[in-house]
């Protein structure tokens, strides 16, 4: 089995963010509060449009994509924040360490644009996603939001925190 490696993916990667994200939405349509059927008729300017407003980080292993996460500046409703979201990872992989991966890259890439925190919003009632969050140090805060994941009606969100070293 391939090394797996991560790149952060710059405007000129968004063919290959679209071919990720589309993917994942079909293959995890519960995971998301956008629907495939959405996406997929989005133009080239606006996959251009997203790959500018946070960075798009990419796993792969050879040539095969194993996993997305973007992280975007998030002020507001904590003190110089960045957000991780859209974490994904193909079924047949999950628990093999690449989400693990691409959370520490996300972090470094927080990190090096000069936050000292970083938000991960998981369901209430998702205790794998809440204690995954957890083995890396994210604490719960008293922040909630209703879930905004197709298909869900009642659940909420609530927001975990990292300090990140700088």
């Amino acid at each position: 089995m391939s090394e797996t490696t991560i790149r952060v993916l710059g405007e000129s990667d968004w063919a290959a963010y679209r071919t990720a994200r589309l993917r994942a939405l079909r293959e995890s349509p519960e995971a998301f509060a956008a629907a495939y059927d959405y996406e997929a008729v989005f133009d080239e300017q606006v996959w251009r449009d997203r790959m500018n407003r946070s960075w798009r980080l990419m796993a792969e292993r050879g040539p095969e994509m194993v996993g997305i996460v973007s992280v975007r500046s998030r002020e507001g409703l904590f003190q110089n924040a960045a957000e991780v979201f859209g974490l994904w990872v193909p079924v047949a992989l999950r628990g093999a360490g690449i989400a693990a991966a691409l959370v520490q890259a996300a972090a470094r890439v927080a990190a090096e644009q000069g936050h000292a925190q970083l938000i991960y919003w998981v369901g209430n009632e998702n205790a794998r996603g809440i204690a995954f969050a957890s083995s890396f140090g994210f604490r719960p805060t008293e922040l909630r939001r209703p879930m905004r994941v197709a298909g869900t009606e009642s659940s909420e969100e609530i927001a975990l925190t990292l300090a990140l070293d700088r």
